[in-house]
């Protein structure tokens, strides 16, 4: 992790101190960035889950942003061995669902990569691939009766 991304991920934990935000409940995706993000912003115990993780992109991994075509990839990377937009989705819904089957009713943090956010909004609140997370933003989702509805997207860095 960077000293920048250290430093965004200080100031969303200062946007949830100052917001007064209680937090309930903590997971992240495997990458260690992703672990790192969380115990910068919460000491709370928290569980890593895969399903989380960042799209598979296969023989593009690591690969500079250039080559990635314009979203939605739909199966672009399929045929590299990556995954499909269709399959990130299943994975990532698959993995919220089991988060706030495990802690219902409670504000849960999950932290994640960008990517994978953007694939569980544009399925959940029909948000265009236009529109970018940057590093730390915060997507706020309620949940009720088998439905997540995105809130708002909270930048506190910007």
């Amino acid at each position: 992790m960077t000293a920048n991304g250290r430093a965004q991920a200080t100031q969303a934990a200062a946007y949830f101190r100052d917001a007064h935000v209680h937090l309930d409940a903590a997971y992240c995706s495997t990458a260690e960035r992703a672990s790192d993000t969380l115990a910068l912003i919460t000491d709370l115990p928290y569980t890593r889950l895969k399903g989380l993780r960042e799209r598979g992109f296969g023989e593009f991994e690591g690969q500079p942003e250039y080559l990635n075509p314009p979203r939605p990839y739909g199966d672009f990377f399929a045929p590299y061995g990556g995954e499909t937009d269709e399959q990130v989705d299943a994975r990532i819904t698959a993995a919220v669902q089991s988060i706030v089957d495990t802690d219902p009713g409670q504000n849960i943090l999950i932290v994640s990569h960008a990517g994978a956010t953007m694939t569980f909004m544009h399925h959940w609140a029909n948000l265009g691939f236009e529109n970018r997370l940057h590093n730390c933003d915060i997507a706020q989702f309620s949940y009720a009766d088998g439905v997540f509805k995105l809130v708002q997207i909270i930048h506190p860095l910007h």
